[in-house]
């Protein structure tokens, strides 16, 4: 490392978790951080604002918090202290399906595996072990894929069934329908087809997150888990300028360091300049999934789901069959929009009273889609929801929808409303953005990428942002 300014002052850009995560851990070990954030509110994908009526709070992007609750990084920090308060509601996660019926998952794995029928025993023989290590677990797998594992049985175990399919996994392990649909939702967050390599990772760590820890909602809008973040890290010292867009380095002046909780993409159009020609090139190879289509909802009264488990889960998975979801997914792999969509429902009201005036609720859903999509899905999506829940259009009182385009101006991350920082490909998990034994650190520069483009990828746990700081500490001699 040369010609780096003789101070140990670091720029953040970008105030995602994943960015702020990472000037927290270098404040901490006293670097002066200042964050650079184009809106005028910080958060990134993780905000609340009242979309549809006066007096209803609707995430904007992300809401459900298994991994921010179980992140390694965020359990150390004192973030009750500055304003969060976890919301759990009493069921974590429902499946409906045709006749009324429900898989559910409780936090309980045994209560779970309790109404899984004949499936009961393999499905805890799959969870539990991960659950009940949840702490060393997660320190496993939030990182880089390839690495020296300090738990290899363990590690070994998850990488067995997390690398198969979900049509392998699932179909081999489980016999009946409910089990089946259960995994095959959890997994479906990933944005595979069911049939691609790696695809059941995602199912088996979400679970296992579910038993573990909770999906909760943040009391009030993910808002006030950004708000918390933000204020420990001023208390820290720390500096956040929020409406100041960040075009090249120049600009923010001479810096010890430099973080970009960005895609790939926007570092390259900061730093394209200064940027390796090789790893530019790498970068621009970077491939982006599938996008969502959402839908924020003022409703009435509670969904009226057909199944009793359904109206006390904070999470709702519809889609049907493991047949019916893996049709829906890979449809959208193929780059069209599937007449049966799986989609994902979120009703912040089961443990949060505060989101909308008394006595009213508020949900929200979203359906993935191809990349850069602008078609409206409204109508198959409410067709999906209204098959499980007869009478849901009569308690909508207002909607708010989002397309992929309307995403990516929102959050400019969100590249063609692509909302995990990158395809989760079994490839994309291995190189993240590139094949490297530091992944966040720009070949020769004093540029760290600290985005959920670098490993381990989506979801709000900020562990992308730790990671990115633990290089630049371990390369870089901070006066502090």
């Amino acid at each position: 490392m040369t010609d780096l300014p003789d101070n140990n002052e670091a720029a953040v850009i970008g105030s995602g978790p994943n960015g702020l995560a990472a000037a927290i851990a270098l404040a901490r070990k006293g670097a002066r951080v200042t964050v650079f954030e184009a809106r005028a509110t910080i958060g990134g994908a993780v905000r609340s604002e009242e979309l549809t009526l006066p007096g209803f709070i609707h995430d904007v992007c992300s809401s459900v918090y298994p991994m921010a609750i179980g992140s390694p990084f965020f359990r150390e920090l004192p973030l009750q202290k500055h304003g969060l308060e976890w919301a759990h509601p009493r069921i974590p996660l429902a499946h409906p399906l045709d006749g009324g019926e429900a898989a559910v998952l409780y936090r309980s794995v045994r209560e779970t595996a309790d109404e899984l029928g004949s499936d009961g025993t393999a499905y805890r023989s799959v969870m539990q072990p991960l659950a009940d290590r949840w702490d060393v677990f997660a320190e496993e797998i939030l990182g880089p894929m390839l690495h020296l594992p300090r738990h290899p049985i363990l590690l070994a175990r998850f990488g067995l069934n997390a690398l198969q399919p979900v049509t392998w996994f699932a179909n081999g392990r489980f016999r009946g329908a409910r089990a089946k649909a259960l995994f095959a939702g959890l997994a479906a967050h990933s944005f595979l087809p069911l049939d691609a390599p790696s695809s059941s990772a995602i199912g088996l760590v979400l679970g296992a997150a579910g038993h573990a820890v909770g999906w909760p909602f943040a009391s009030g809008g993910s808002r006030n888990l950004s708000a918390a973040l933000g204020r420990y890290l001023e208390a820290l010292g720390g500096v956040v300028r929020s409406g100041t867009a960040v075009s090249d380095l120049q600009s923010i002046g001479d810096k010890r360091a430099f973080f970009f909780d960005t895609s790939p993409r926007q570092l390259l159009d900061v730093c394209g300049k200064v940027l390796p020609v090789r790893y530019a090139k790498k970068l621009s190879r970077f491939k982006y999934g599938p996008g969502v289509f959402k839908i924020d909802y003022a409703l009435s009264e509670p969904i009226p789901w057909a199944a009793e488990a359904c109206r006390k889960a904070g999470t709702i998975h519809v889609g049907g069959t493991i047949e019916e979801i893996r049709l829906a997914e890979a449809c959208v792999a193929h780059g069209a929009h599937p007449e049966h969509p799986f989609v994902l429902v979120g009703q912040p009201g089961t443990a949060d009273a505060s989101r909308a005036p008394a006595g009213k609720h508020t949900a929200w859903a979203y359906c993935h889609v191809p990349n850069g999509s602008e078609r409206d899905m409204t109508a198959l999506i409410e067709a999906q929801i209204e098959r499980f829940a007869p009478g849901f259009r009569d308690v909508i009182l207002a909607r708010h929808s989002k397309n992929t385009a309307e995403f990516q101006r929102y959050n400019a991350n969100l590249i063609g409303g692509e909302i995990n920082g990158g395809l989760a490909s079994l490839a994309q998990l291995i190189a993240r953005p590139i094949f490297h034994s530091d992944p966040y650190r720009v070949p020769g520069r004093n540029i760290w990428l600290c985005s959920a483009s670098t490993p381990p990828g989506g979801g709000v746990h900020g562990m992308c942002g730790w990671r990115a700081a633990c290089s630049a500490l371990g390369t870089l001699k901070f006066d502090v």
